[in-house]
C-alpha cells in the first residue's frame, strides 16, 4: 500500500518550494476547466467550441491558457530532479514512470473500446469525434516527453549561459514565423514545437537557479510583445486552437504565444509570496499533495468524462439548449459538475497507475543511456501522431500529418508502446 497524501504533507520537507506545487496542480485544473467550459453540444450532437460561438470570449485566453505555467513549473523541476540523478537512465525513468505508466493504460483501454465500436459498425458521427477527441490531450504528453529528454543537454547550456540559452530558443522561434510567414517555407512552422516550449521550459531552469529577478518586467515585456504581434498580425487574438482558423497561435506554437509565456511567468512570480503563503498553511498544502498524486489521471480522462455527460443527456434526452443562449449558461453549473463527479469515478478506477515504482538503484555506468533515449523518441512522436489521428479508423489505418510525415493511428499506438517497453527495460536492467 502506498504512504497517503497526509502521510506525504506531513513528511514533507521545509526547504521544499510548494509553491510550485501549487502552480502545477492550478494550472491543470484551469486548462480542464477551460476544456469543459469550451465544449458545446448542440441537441443534434453536434459539437462547436464556444470561443468560435462567442469570438469576443477569445480573450480570456490571455488569462485562461496557462499550460506555459505548467511547462515552466516542469522545466523548475527537471532541474532539480536531474541534479539530484545525473545519470541519463535513471533519471529518464524516474520522470516517466508516472507519465507514461497511466498513459499508456488510458490508450489502451480507448483503443480497446475504438475497436469494439468499429467492429461492431460504429464509430462514425458522434461517436466518431468522441474518438477524435478524446485523444487530444495527449499532444501534451508528446511535448513534456520531448522537455525530459532535452533536459540534461539544455540544463547544461542554461548553467553556461544562463539567459542566453532562452534567449537562443526564443531566437530560433522568432526565425522560424519569419520563415513561415515572410519566406513561406513549407513544414518549417513544426519547429516551434520545440522552440516555443523548450524556451518556456527554460524559464523554469532559471527560476531554479533565482535568475528571474524582475518578473514585473518580464510580465510586462510579453504582454506588450503578445498585444503587438496580435495587433500587427498575422497572429490571431486566441490563444488556443479555434476550428477552421488558418493561423492558430497553439498549433504550432507561434512567437505570440512564447510572449504570452513571458506574461503568465511574470505574473506568477509577481504572486510567489502570498501564494507561498497560502500554501503553507496545512489544509491546504494537503489538498495540494493529494491533487498533485492523481493529477495526470485526471488530465488524460477529463475529456472522457465531458464527452460521457454529454452522451448521457443526448441518450436521456435532456434538453441541449443551443450554446451562449441563456440557457445554456444557466445548464452549465449542472454539466461542470456531473462532468466532475465523472472525472472522480474515472480517477479512481485507474489512479493506481500513477503511483510511482520504489527508485531502482543507480548503476555504475549509463550504459542504459542511448536505450533510453530511443524508447523517449518512440513514444514522444507516437504520442503526438496519436493526439493528431485520434482512436477513429484503427482498422483502416487512419492518418494524419507529423511535421511532414504521414502517421497512422496503428503505427503511432505501435511506436508509443515500443518506447515504453524500452524505458521500462532500461528500468528493469537498473535493478
Amino acid at each position: 500500500m502506498g504512504i497517503s497524501a497526509r502521510d506525504l504533507a506531513a513528511a514533507t520537507p521545509a526547504t521544499r518550494d510548494r509553491y510550485v506545487d501549487l502552480l502545477r496542480v492550478a494550472s491543470l485544473g484551469v486548462v480542464v476547466l477551460g476544456h469543459w467550459l469550451m465544449a458545446a453540444v448542440s441537441a443534434d450532437g453536434r459539437m462547436s467550441n464556444l470561443l468560435a460561438v462567442v469570438p469576443e470570449l477569445q480573450a480570456v485566453t490571455w488569462a485562461l491558457q496557462v499550460m506555459p505555467v505548467f511547462f515552466f513549473v516542469g522545466g523548475f523541476s527537471h532541474a532539480l530532479a536531474y541534479r539530484s540523478r545525473p545519470r541519463y537512465a535513471d533519471f529518464l525513468r524516474a520522470r516517466l514512470q508516472r507519465l507514461l505508466r497511466p498513459t499508456m493504460v488510458f490508450i489502451g483501454v480507448w483503443g480497446a473500446a475504438a475497436l469494439v465500436l468499429q467492429l461492431a459498425g460504429g464509430g462514425t458521427g458522434p461517436t466518431g469525434v468522441a474518438l477524435r477527441l478524446v485523444a487530444q490531450p495527449l499532444w501534451f504528453i508528446g511535448i513534456y516527453l520531448a522537455m525530459v529528454a532535452f533536459t540534461p543537454p539544455l540544463l547544461r547550456l542554461h548553467e553556461r549561459y544562463g539567459w542566453g540559452a532562452f534567449a537562443g530558443l526564443a531566437g530560433g522561434a522568432v526565425a522560424v514565423d519569419v520563415l513561415r510567414f515572410a519566406a513561406g517555407v513549407p513544414f518549417v512552422e513544426f519547429l516551434n514545437f520545440a522552440f516555443v516550449w523548450l524556451a518556456v521550459h527554460q524559464l523554469g531552469f532559471l527560476r531554479a537557479d533565482g535568475m528571474i529577478r524582475l518578473p514585473g518586467a518580464l510580465a510586462v515585456t510579453g504582454l506588450a510583445g503578445a498585444g503587438l504581434l496580435v495587433a500587427l498580425g498575422p497572429y490571431p487574438l486566441s490563444m488556443v486552437g479555434m476550428p477552421g482558423e488558418k493561423v492558430s497561435n497553439m498549433a504550432p506554437p507561434t512567437l505570440a504565444l512564447l510572449c504570452h509565456g513571458l506574461w503568465l511567468v511574470g505574473a506568477v512570480e509577481l504572486l510567489k509570496g502570498p501564494g507561498s503563503r497560502f500554501v503553507a498553511r496545512a489544509g491546504v498544502w494537503h489538498k495540494v499533495v493529494a491533487a498533485n498524486g492523481i493529477a495526470m489521471t485526471a488530465f488524460l480522462w477529463h475529456l472522457t468524462a465531458m464527452l460521457g455527460v454529454y452522451g448521457a443527456m443526448l441518450a436521456l434526452d435532456v434538453p441541449l439548449p443551443a450554446p451562449a443562449t441563456g440557457a445554456w449558461w444557466l445548464q452549465v453549473p449542472l454539466r461542470l459538475a456531473a462532468a466532475a463527479l465523472l472525472t472522480t469515478l474515472l480517477v479512481t478506477a485507474f489512479r493506481r497507475f500513477e503511483q510511482p515504482a520504489p527508485p531502482a538503484p543507480a548503476p555504475a555506468t549509463d550504459g542504459g543511456g542511448p536505450l533510453a533515449a530511443l524508447g523517449i523518441t518512440l513514444a514522444l512522436f507516437g504520442v503526438l501522431g496519436l493526439s493528431m489521428t485520434g482512436f477513429g479508423g484503427l482498422l483502416e489505418g487512419h492518418a494524419a500529418t507529423l511535421i511532414a510525415v504521414r502517421i497512422t493511428a496503428p503505427v503511432a499506438v505501435a511506436m508509443t508502446l515500443a518506447g515504453w517497453l524500452l524505458v521500462e527495460r532500461v528500468g528493469r536492467a537498473a535493478s
